[in-house]
């Protein structure tokens, strides 16, 4: 009898932990993560943020708040990121540039910027969406860098726009052509003939119009969205990269996650990345579009061969120690 009074008390108590414990999570309420991006929403990449916060509150029945800072809001990408591996806390989640983690020790991130590695966007996502692509996904969380990958994604080939016509490589040789401080991008401007330059992106659109440069390169809907055709109305599609983007995670943030909570932010990131792949190619084709009916001088690259020649050392330069891995990329075709 008294082993079953025992029993008794021993279920009520762990039934009244449980409720209590409950209870306080109840009064904790719903965790915030704040998401930085560079762009406008109305961007592929900003569209790519608005899919994974829908999708993460969706499933985590409005337990997780994803609040998406777009515009640049807090600061550069460069900043978001030294803040996050600074662990700021300012930012918890970030869309990166794929290779911007390369001078934090990710090494195997540079091979995704280097110029004309994916002929097509077919290219790209067949390796995004690989086992391949796990591997440079895991690399910077492996390394304790600070940041955890989650998904890839793209906004489109970018291209050189200018404030005089280019019609041909030729045409950009002497241009001051503003770059982000990679090695990558500078050794790419030097190869065909122009000037490297390294401007904040934040003072870009001043840069142009005062004349610190002659021009720039984006993806398509980054250069609409910025207002960069007031400034620079001259683009020619050369398509020199392809402009991979990383969402990643703060690694302090995720390690206090419980792994239910894990799995909506992974489950979320494979959604928002199913809808840029859909979606990105029609987006930036109704930007183009909108391009040429406001008079924007858009010049198509017949022969992509003189470019290619161009760049070559830089391929080269870049992929050493990597090379069996770069070429891993180039047959994931």
């Amino acid at each position: 009898m008294k082993k079953r009074i025992l029993a008794i008390v021993l279920v009520a108590i762990l039934a009244l932990s449980s409720l209590a414990a409950c209870k306080k999570e109840e009064a904790a309420g719903p965790i915030t993560l704040v998401y930085a991006e560079v762009n406008p929403q109305d961007t592929i990449v900003g569209q790519v943020a608005a899919d994974f916060k829908a999708k993460v509150e969706e499933l985590s029945k409005g337990q997780i708040i994803i609040d998406v800072q777009y515009s640049g809001v807090l600061g550069s990408e460069n900043d978001v990121l030294d803040a996050m591996l600074a662990g700021a806390g300012s930012a918890d989640i970030s869309r990166i540039s794929a290779f911007s983690l390369t001078s934090y020790g990710a090494e195997k991130s540079v091979l995704l910027s280097l110029p004309y590695t994916f002929e097509s966007r077919e290219h790209f996502w067949k390796f995004a969406t690989s086992p391949l692509a796990e591997e440079f996904l895991n690399e910077s969380y492996e390394k304790k860098l600070g940041v955890k990958g989650l998904f890839y994604g793209e906004e489109g080939f970018r291209h050189f726009f200018t404030k005089e016509p280019v019609n041909s490589i030729g045409d950009l040789a002497g241009m001051k052509l503003r770059v982000s401080n990679d090695p990558v991008m500078n050794g790419l401007v030097k190869g065909l003939g122009a000037s490297p330059t390294v401007v904040a992106f934040g003072e870009l659109y001043s840069a142009l119009s005062t004349g610190v440069v002659d021009g720039a390169e984006q993806p398509i809907a980054n250069y609409k969205s910025n207002s960069f055709p007031e400034v620079a109305n001259n683009m020619i599609l050369d398509g020199h990269t392809l402009g991979a983007i990383e969402i990643v995670v703060a690694t302090p943030v995720w390690d206090k996650l419980t792994k239910d909570q894990q799995n909506i932010l992974m489950e979320a990131g494979k959604y928002a990345q199913e809808n840029n792949k859909k979606n990105s190619q029609a987006k930036e084709d109704e930007v183009l579009k909108e391009l040429k009916a406001n008079g924007c001088n858009i010049v198509e690259v017949t022969d992509i061969t003189p470019w290619q020649d161009a760049v070559k050392d830089v391929i080269t330069e870049n992929t050493k120690g990597l090379e069996d891995l770069y070429q891993k990329i180039l047959s994931s075709k």
